[in-house]
């Protein structure tokens, strides 16, 4: 019986090795990138279009003293791009029912909801609110501000 043990030990160890060694010549995955204009293959409906139209954009001042730039992405008509703490969100507008403004980086699963009194940041995939209590000189002038 110990003749078989030592004789079981190294060939499991030698298996274990060509395991192993098959494991790691495998090709390599891609490093991911962060979202880019260029990322932007989502074709923008009219509806889309129409709704970018009542986007407020320029710097929201939010809660705790933070702010959220939007900007219309240069070449991608019904694009933005949503930068809060030096992190850039490319967003496309999506219908709502309540008429609320609703743009959304699906990738990174961000929204970005307007409303006449305010806008917030939020994490969808999380459901937490990265960031709420935003305005912009439009929306300060609607809550009487």
């Amino acid at each position: 019986m110990s003749m078989m043990k030592s004789l079981l030990v190294p060939s499991m160890l030698l298996a274990l090795a060509s395991v192993s060694h098959a494991e790691n010549t495998t090709t390599p995955k891609k490093a991911s990138r962060p979202a880019s204009s260029h990322d932007v293959a989502e074709a923008v409906s009219e509806n889309q279009l129409a709704i970018a139209s009542r986007v407020l954009t320029g710097q929201a001042s939010c809660e705790f003293n933070q702010s959220v730039s939007v900007e219309p992405l240069s070449g991608h008509p019904g694009a933005f791009k949503v930068a809060f703490k030096n992190v850039n969100y490319t967003m496309i507008p999506e219908e709502t029912t309540s008429g609320a403004v609703r743009l959304q980086d699906k990738k990174a699963g961000v929204v970005w909801l307007q409303i006449p009194s305010k806008s917030m940041l939020m994490n969808s995939k999380l459901g937490q609110r990265l960031v709420d209590n935003c305005m912009q000189s439009e929306q300060r002038i609607a809550a009487g501000k």
